[in-house]
């Protein structure tokens, strides 16, 4: 596996599975995310609306913002048969509104283009994010959330480690919060 920095993806760092390739977010990427955004069956479990052109420009300037500002953030993930864009994965601090609050800690997260779900790519795009931040500072434990009823997101948390933690409240709606700790700490 590969680590290199990649001169147009900001200060992520480039990594690869053995499908995938996880780089830094160009300019060029926005029509992608915007399509990714935008489509009604990706946004469905997520925010229930589909992002405008702006709110998606206001994304991708966030994910390059995470890794200058953080240290950590969201890839860009494209196949590497053929260099299609599949999606996007990472880390971020949202500073979400929410009960219980997550402050301090890295909030995982993962979106793939409609047609790439059923694949297998979330759960091996995020098992190389998490080997990444395994043993990091800040990294010894991390969150992610979704709609209780996400069943395909709640399989691929499961399968890279984490657990169902409690139910919170986000913009008035239950989200189901569940927690990974880094493996090396369990021992």
């Amino acid at each position: 596996m590969t680590v290199a920095q990649d001169p147009d993806g900001g200060c992520a760092p480039q990594l690869e599975t053995p499908r995938l390739l996880l780089r830094g977010h160009r300019l060029s990427d926005f029509t992608e995310t915007a399509a990714l955004w935008a489509d009604p069956k990706v946004v469905q479990r997520i925010s229930g609306t589909p992002s405008s052109s702006e709110e998606s420009w206001s994304r991708l300037l966030r994910y390059r913002g995470h890794w200058s500002l953080l240290g950590f953030g969201y890839w860009a993930v494209e196949s590497k048969e053929d260099r299609r864009f599949v999606g996007e994965v990472g880390f971020a601090d949202h500073r979400r509104v929410m009960t219980p609050s997550l402050d301090g800690l890295p909030e995982a997260g993962w979106v793939l283009k409609s047609a790439e779900h059923g694949r297998g790519f979330a759960t091996e795009a995020m098992s190389r994010i998490l080997e990444w931040a395994d043993g990091r500072r800040g990294f010894e434990k991390t969150v992610c959330i979704m709609a209780p009823e996400h069943l395909a997101s709640i399989g691929v948390a499961r399968k890279v480690g984490y657990l169902e933690d409690t139910t919170g409240l986000y913009r008035g709606q239950p989200a189901l919060i569940m927690s990974r700790c880094d493996p090396a700490l369990k021992s």
